[in-house]
């Protein structure tokens, strides 16, 4: 007796997505398909969409004489006698076989395109920002002698950087920018003023900030040195950079 069909048959993208779905609703094993039960079942579909007078395109009725065919092929009495039940021997041919192969083979692609899908998904979650232009910021800066180079100065930026990524939380809430480069740069500047030796570290100019703010504060840093406003220097290797204003 065959199934009871309702109207809400599913959209499929050829012939083997259908005989991959029945596979998998009636819990079928794909290396050992019972070709009787599943050539009925393929019927049942195509003439339920017949019923609802669904245009059945050519390559469904390709699969399913091929399914005839291969149903014809099980039918033919084997040496000890008609079993479709019983594995075949290594010397007898399964008729199933290239029917096995090639929903096998579109079920990989299947998941690859799901897992592709998943990924889009996921990835429209994400906002890109495009990179910021520091070219202005790139060109020569004069160092006396002894003093460390400006690329010292991004590298121990770029450890900072690491280290606050580390303290963060994974997710985060994006809030709209407060701090501008303009306010950064009259705040370190203060900063200095105010030190007891009119001096601070780098590390201390980036202490308690979000990831955010620290990259305001050193594009900051970065304009002040670039006005000759504020100097760097190390007293010693692997000590903490100091910053001071141009006398």
């Amino acid at each position: 007796m065959t199934e009871h069909w309702q109207v809400n048959l599913e959209v499929f993208e050829g012939p083997l997505d259908l005989l991959l779905h029945l596979i998998n609703k009636y819990e079928i094993d794909i290396y050992d398909i019972p070709i009787a039960k599943i050539t009925t079942q393929y019927m049942d579909y195509l003439h339920a969409m017949q019923i609802l007078q669904l245009d059945v395109a050519g390559d469904y009725l390709v699969m399913a004489a091929t399914l005839m065919s291969i149903k014809s092929q099980m039918l033919v009495p084997r040496n000890d006698g008609w079993d479709e039940e019983k594995e075949f021997t290594i010397e007898e041919e399964d008729p199933r076989e290239e029917l096995m192969e090639m929903l096998l083979e579109y079920r990989k692609f299947k998941n690859a395109a799901s897992q592709l899908d998943h990924k889009q998904s996921e990835r429209a979650e994400f906002f890109t920002k495009e990179p910021t232009d520091v070219s202005k910021y790139q060109e020569h800066i004069p160092l006396k002698k002894g003093e460390i180079d400006l690329l010292d100065l991004i590298d121990a930026f770029q450890s900072l950087i690491r280290r606050n990524e580390l303290k963060e939380p994974e997710a985060t809430i994006i809030e709209p920018e407060e701090v501008t480069v303009n306010d950064k740069m009259k705040w370190i500047e203060s900063k200095i003023r105010n030190s007891p030796d009119a001096s601070i570290t780098f590390q201390h100019l980036f202490e308690y900030y979000s990831s955010k703010e620290v990259v305001v504060t050193f594009l900051a840093l970065l304009e002040l040195i670039k006005e000759n406003k504020v100097d760097f220097k190390q007293d010693k290797t692997f000590s903490d950079i100091k910053l001071a204003f141009l006398t």
